[in-house]
């Protein structure tokens, strides 16, 4: 159990029925009154966040998320295939969970699964993917406007805006969170 003023960031609780991970949290002592907990949480399953206020004694229990890493092994239909390097045991991820969590992930690539009580909530890849441009527009010389960037589209299917100077082949670094072009690799 974990009691409201013990909150730190990253933590995950049960609360109401839900499985909710603190974003932020304040400790606020008025003049007047008892002191409190302002926090805001975030459900792991919907991704709304709301904000709640707690009294500094008020526990709740602490919610398990397991974390493994796994191999992305194909897709058939609606279905996601992915295998524990571990214990080579295979699961099968509906889309619906799965999301736009693999647009920068290649067959292949490692990914980190997250389940709570054997329940599969989401799919997180490496933080940087290295994925060599399929399609893009030529750059031409002269065509240098200071940040100038045209759409390239990735050997995953992702579309990326770049700089005028990428070309067919060439590798990019992409940030997986926010899907912008970091560099070439």
């Amino acid at each position: 159990m974990v009691s409201a003023g013990d909150f730190k960031n990253g933590l995950t609780v049960e609360y109401e029925g839900a499985i909710y991970k603190i974003v932020e949290f304040q400790h606020v002592k008025p003049g007047k009154g008892a002191a409190f907990v302002r926090s805001k949480l975030k459900n792991i399953i919907t991704g709304a966040v709301v904000e709640k206020t707690f009294r500094p004694q008020e526990k709740m229990p602490r919610a398990q998320i397991d974390t493994v890493d796994m191999q992305y092994l194909y897709q058939d239909g609606t279905i996601y295939h992915f295998m524990n390097m571990e214990s080579y045991e295979q699961i099968g991820i509906n889309a619906d969970t799965v999301d736009d969590s693999l647009k920068f992930v290649r067959e292949n690539d490692m990914v980190k699964v997250l389940s709570h009580n054997g329940n599969v909530f989401a799919i997180e890849p490496e933080i940087i993917a290295k994925l060599a441009v399929t399609e893009t527009e030529p750059g031409f010389a002269g065509n240098t406007a200071s940040g100038a960037t045209k759409p390239a589209t990735l050997e995953t299917g992702a579309t990326v805006n770049v700089p005028l100077f990428i070309n067919v082949g060439d590798v990019l670094e992409v940030d997986t969170r926010t899907g912008e072009y970091r560099g070439r690799a």
